[in-house]
């Protein structure tokens, strides 16, 4: 199936699912397709992450179906909030152990040119040797990004790519993260900064168990919609010809969900 010549990579159909028995999502329809770039919003506990989940098809669903593309290689990056930062590893053997599927005391020549131009890539080369305990935020996120990359990916999940990291280092996330897609890597990513990120991109689904709106910033980014997704009646004002959010409600939606 494609839309205006770009093929579905990943659907959800009707798909309900949740855990031990209790729904965190109900009846979503979500296709991913190439080249799009997809911000995932809602409110904590709304089912970002399990929706990210089904995505990935570590959670299966109770109803619907999950329908992926022949070959589809998916790769996912955590919330930094749930990584052990004490593992003894460094940068370069973090991101080889994603390569390689396995730990092992040594690397063949190609699989060490591969760790290193990621880590140039992201700009983090000279963090090769350094322990990730010592990584600041921006840091930390980079290195699973290059875990993420190194692999291949068509599609790459993000959780929370920006929470707990300042404006700079979200800054430079966002377009680290348009130039990738602009190379041909399809993102989905939740969030719940509405100003310093969904604003930027241009898909947005709103999520709150369900699938409360589907478009771009400005079909978004309403009154009306952000009410119905968060629970909480939000000032939509424009600024230099985009969204902006007044109420501070959707800061405080920065937990897993």
């Amino acid at each position: 199936m494609t839309e205006f010549g770009r093929p579905v990579l990943l659907s959800l159909d009707g798909v309900t699912a949740g855990y031990d028995g209790t729904v965190a999502l109900a009846d979503i329809d979500f296709e991913v397709r190439k080249d799009t770039f997809t911000g995932v919003v809602g409110p904590s506990g709304s089912g970002k992450t399990t929706l990210l989940r089904c995505l990935l098809e570590t959670v299966a669903p109770m109803r619907g179906s999950v329908t992926r593309a022949p070959g589809l290689a998916v790769s996912y990056v955590p919330q930094l909030e749930t990584v052990n930062w004490n593992f003894p590893v460094t940068v370069g053997e973090c991101v080889l152990m994603a390569r390689t599927d396995r730990w092992q005391p040594w690397a063949s020549r190609e699989e060490k040119r591969e760790v290193a131009a990621v880590l140039d890539r992201l700009g983090i080369a000279e963090l090769s040797k350094r322990h990730i305990r010592q990584l600041s935020g921006g840091q930390q996120q980079r290195m699973f990004l290059a875990r993420a990359l190194i692999r291949g990916p068509r599609l790459l999940l993000l959780d929370e790519p920006t929470s707990g990291v300042d404006v700079n280092t979200r800054h430079e996330m966002l377009h680290l993260l348009e130039e990738l897609n602009r190379d041909g890597l399809a993102i989905v990513l939740t969030t719940h900064d509405l100003n310093g990120i969904a604003a930027h991109l241009p898909h947005l689904v709103c999520v709150n168990r369900t699938v409360i709106a589907d478009g771009t910033p400005d079909e978004v980014i309403t009154s009306d919609v952000l009410e119905r997704t968060f629970g909480a009646r939000m000032e939509v004002l424009r600024h230099m010809g985009a969204p902006v959010v007044v109420d501070d409600y959707h800061r405080n939606g920065q937990a897993a969900s």
